[in-house]
């Protein structure tokens, strides 16, 4: 095995670099399950897994405070966790179970929490941004101090939408981060290959907008840099844009082989850049922890996916009587003769 690069000093305290550890292990090991139960035939359609790429949302997630949105794609399983939602009711809506976040109708790429402030979720490539742009004008509207972040892709970065939606952001100074989850190869084809600008964050400037390009393997890196867009936004100066350059280990959804890039390549990535990993050694060569302790955390959250799978299985389908609810808004107030 390569010898892995040697890795900062954290700048977090030792119970900080535990918990992104735990949280970054916890969508490792759901995904993975994910995988198996659509191996076994219990997910259906299409199933897109955020292996690799934890750091990105983990990192956020600590710059993030009480009462933030987040709005994303359909890669979007790590979000859920990430933000405090359920497993059970993670996984029990991508096997269509009764129990699931969306009462098993709307499968992984529709499923929503009022409750933890996340929008989906959206299968449409890059149409989530105009709505994080417009969750983001709420707040301003109500002026209640709070940030959205708006997820997508490198490939979604090509979008049409995304630059009208850039335009308006800054016209308005609306308090939006544009996260572009760069993971080098959009649904099949690399970033070298689809794209002459690859500095993707750079787009914004024609707009005015602010932004960086952070390592999106390093979930220190990721914090700090969230936390200056978020400072930014609150600050009542407008969006802000992070390119975090990722990197996915599986195929864009789980029925793609990804023959555009080799096995050699995906190995070194994991050997010598996987974010779990670099926080793994972090705690060990800053004792901060030891290894039965890690072992400990990993069987923890090896229980929790199990039970999240358990729970996925025994859950009933949706009765067909549900077919007939949850179509339009029962809270609406009603209109007066």
């Amino acid at each position: 095995m390569a010898a892995r690069k040697s890795v900062k000093k954290p700048n977090v305290s030792a119970d900080e670099l535990l918990e992104y550890y735990r949280e970054m292990l916890l969508i490792r090991r759901f995904e993975e399950k994910a995988g198996q139960l659509y191996g076994m035939g219990l997910i259906g359609g299409f199933c897109h897994l955020y292996i690799g790429q934890e750091a990105v949302v983990v990192g956020l997630e600590a710059a993030a405070e009480d009462g933030d949105k987040r709005v994303t794609s359909y890669r979007d399983h790590g979000h859920m966790l990430a933000c405090g939602m359920d497993p059970n009711g993670v996984m029990a809506e991508l096997t269509g179970r009764e129990g699931g976040y969306s009462k098993g109708k709307g499968g992984s790429m529709h499923m929503f929490s009022k409750e933890k402030h996340f929008y989906g979720g959206h299968g449409i490539v890059g149409a989530q941004v105009p709505l994080g742009a417009g969750l983001a004008f709420s707040d301003k509207y109500k002026g209640n101090d709070r940030v959205t972040f708006a997820y997508f892709g490198d490939g979604a970065a090509n979008q049409g939408q995304v630059y009208e939606t850039y335009n308006m952001a800054q016209l308005w100074d609306l308090p939006v981060v544009f996260v572009i989850e760069n993971n080098q190869y959009a649904m099949g084809t690399s970033v070298q290959r689809s794209t002459k600008s690859p500095a993707l964050w750079k787009r914004g400037e024609a707009y005015g907008i602010k932004g960086e390009e952070v390592d999106g393997m390093d979930v220190l890196a990721v914090k700090e840099a969230g936390e200056r867009a978020v400072a930014h936004c609150r600050a009542g100066k407008g969006p802000y844009i992070l390119e975090v350059k990722t990197y996915r280990y599986r195929g864009h959804s789980m029925s793609d082989p990804a023959k555009y890039r080799t096995r050699e390549e995906v190995q070194k990535m994991r050997e010598e850049r996987d974010p779990i990993e670099q926080v793994r050694d972090m705690l060990l060569t800053g004792k901060h922890a030891i290894e039965d302790d890690l072992k400990a955390i990993d069987k923890e959250i090896k229980d929790i996916v199990n039970k999240s799978a358990d729970f996925s299985k025994e859950s009933p389908e949706p009765a067909l009587e549900e077919l007939w609810t949850d179509i339009y808004a029962d809270d609406l107030p009603q209109e007066t003769a």
